[in-house]
This record gives structure tokens, sequence and C-alpha cells, in this order.
């Protein structure tokens, strides 16, 4: 099995176990506990996570905001319709994807919501389908793309969105409006488990990754070493970082909650320093064979097949074990992806 081969984070997975809604409540979900000293699988249920933490564990979350991030637009010198969904700001303007790219050469105008916005296509970008959109014409920018635009639930969802997915597409921790995704490992918290977990002695830490196209482009070298990840934004605020530190002083048990806030810590904790606050923006890419240094146990969904997200789970959990864990999983009908079952890698 060659660790840097695309195909070994392949795998078949049966149509109807790609979750198209999510589990209510929330923590009803399902939880298949990895440990990977003993190689034991423990099938629960979410909200009995609390079960396993304690005085000696600091959960880390990314409170994230999902923003309206897909806008459909017409071009009003040829009414064509256009589809465009935001990734990350670039200064005043916007790191998009478009769609139909070959119908947005820069120079393109696009109306939004009958003309409560506009956006101009200012270059074409490094990336498939990658646009640089200036936007005129708001008096609030997410107050109008909130009013305008759609949740973007990624394409292997089956339908539209809904009313309902407005909430579900969002943690209840969700505090600052930038990701174009979810970060859903933390979607099967409720208020009332996060209380739990922290009458339980747990302390919570909180910190910002802003989902983007780095989390959820797909592989597509062979060589998984060749895979560029797109930066994003990140936030580790001073507090936060003096609470990490003071943890691993006193031998604490770091819990990432996602794939995202493993970036984050990955990213900022410095050798001989520790967890460094600060806020900029990260192309950590995480694949076997990476040395971890700050995360010590993984809250994660189920992922898609050659992504980076599964690379990164291998990496964590090792890559054999990761197989069985996603065998095991499908064997005993796990849902996957987004709004999906969980993992928690001890």
């Amino acid at each position: 099995m060659d660790r840097h081969d695309i195909n070994t984070y392949n795998f078949d997975l049966p149509a109807d176990l790609i979750a198209q809604h999510p589990h209510s409540p929330r923590d009803h979900s399902r939880l298949l506990v990895v440990d990977r000293k003993t190689g034991e699988f423990r099938d629960l249920i979410f909200r009995q996570i609390d079960e396993l933490l304690g005085e000696q564990d600091v959960l880390v979350l990314n409170e994230t905001r999902v923003m309206a991030a897909r806008l459909e637009g017409i071009k009003p010198a040829t009414g064509g319709r256009v589809e465009v969904l935001l990734l990350r700001p670039q200064g005043a303007d916007w790191e998009c994807l478009g769609k139909p790219a070959k119908r947005m050469r820069p120079g393109t105008v696009i109306e939004f919501g009958e003309g409560r916005m506009r956006g101009k296509v200012l270059a074409d970008l490094d990336f498939a389908g990658g646009k640089l959109i200036r936007f005129e014409g708001y008096d609030d920018f997410f107050q109008t793309i909130n009013e305008l635009g759609r949740v973007p639930l990624p394409p292997y969802i089956n339908r539209p969105p809904t009313e309902k997915d407005v909430e579900d597409y969002q943690t209840v921790y969700a505090r600052e409006y930038g990701s174009a995704a979810a970060p859903t490992a933390g979607l099967h918290f409720t208020p009332e488990l996060l209380n739990r977990i922290e009458q339980g002695g747990t302390e919570i830490v909180r910190l910002v990754l802003h989902v983007g196209l780095g989390t959820f482009r797909p592989v597509e070298t062979a060589d998984i070493r060749d895979h560029v990840m797109h930066k994003e934004f990140y936030e580790l605020r001073e507090e936060a970082a003096e609470r990490l530190n003071e943890a691993r002083r006193q031998g604490k048990r770091i819990v990432a909650v996602g794939t995202t806030t493993v970036r984050v810590l990955e990213s900022t904790y410095k050798a001989g320093e520790g967890f460094v606050a600060g806020a900029g923006e990260t192309g950590l890419y995480i694949y076997p064979g990476y040395s971890f240094a700050a995360v010590d146990a993984l809250v994660t969904n189920f992922h898609l097949p050659k992504s980076s997200l599964l690379m990164l789970v291998s990496a964590f959990g090792g890559i054999e074990l990761i197989r069985e864990a996603y065998r095991h999983a499908i064997a005993n009908k796990y849902r996957f992806f987004s709004y999906g079952d969980a993992m928690f890698i001890i």
C-alpha cells in the first residue's frame, strides 16, 4: 500500500449511505469511537461523547459561520444566468467560483436580486472556475448576501436547500461569518450537550477557520504530494492561545472538533513556544507521514473518497486503521459526509 498513491484513499460507498438530511436532534447521530492504541471500535450515539471527556480534556471548536454563499445572478448585457459561490475576501474583492466559468470573462457585469447588488469580474484565478469579483451597491454585505443567497449545500446532497437548512447547516456555536461550507464535525453538538460537557469539567476553547476551497477542493493528482492546498483564513485569539498553552503545561488532552480545527492548531503551534496567537492564512496540507504536534484526539465526520480531509484523518489515525474504520462504518450503515455521522479518534 503506497501512502502517496491517490487510490489508497479511494473506497466504494453505497449511495443510500450519503446523508441527505441531518439527524434531529443533532446529537442523536451515531458516533464511532476509534482507539488508536488498541485498534478497537465502539458504536455509540453522539450525545454519549460527554462520557468520553472530562477534566483532563480541552475541546477546541471552530466557530466560523456559514455564509449564504451561493448567489444566482443575471448578466444584464445578455440576460444569461450565472451562479457565484463566494470563497474568501481579497481586500475589497472576493475570490469566487463561477458557473458557467466560460461565460464570466473579466469585465463581465452581473446583477443579483433584481439589481440590489452588482458584481464585476475583475480577473480569472489560478484554479478551475476561479474568479475575482468586486461587489457593489449594497449597504451591509453579509446582510445582503444572506437575503439574496442560498445555503451552499454540497453537490452530493441531491435536493435544493430549504429554510430548515439555514439553521441545520450551521453549528450552534457559529459566530463569525466567512465560510463557504460548514465545519461539519461541529454540527452534532447541541447547547445542552456542550453545557453537559463543560459541567463535566472539560474546558472549551474556540478559534476560527473560514472554510473555503482548501477544505473541499478534491485531490486530483496521482501522487498526493503534488496537490496544493488553497489557503484559508484563520484566527487564534490571545486568550485561546494562553488557555491551550496552560492545558499543555498541565498535560491535558487537546481534542479538536473537525479537520479545520486541526489545521489551525497545527499551524499555530511552534516548537519551543507553544501556541502562538494571530490571524492569517494557512495552506497547511496534512497527509500520512505528517508528525502531529498540537492535537491529541479528533472528532470528525466520514469524508469523501480521495479528499484531503480523508488524508488528514488517515495521517492522524493511521491509514489501515482508518480504512478498517470506514469498512466498519459502511457495514454497519453509518451515514456519510456533511449531514452524516461522526468518528471520535482517541
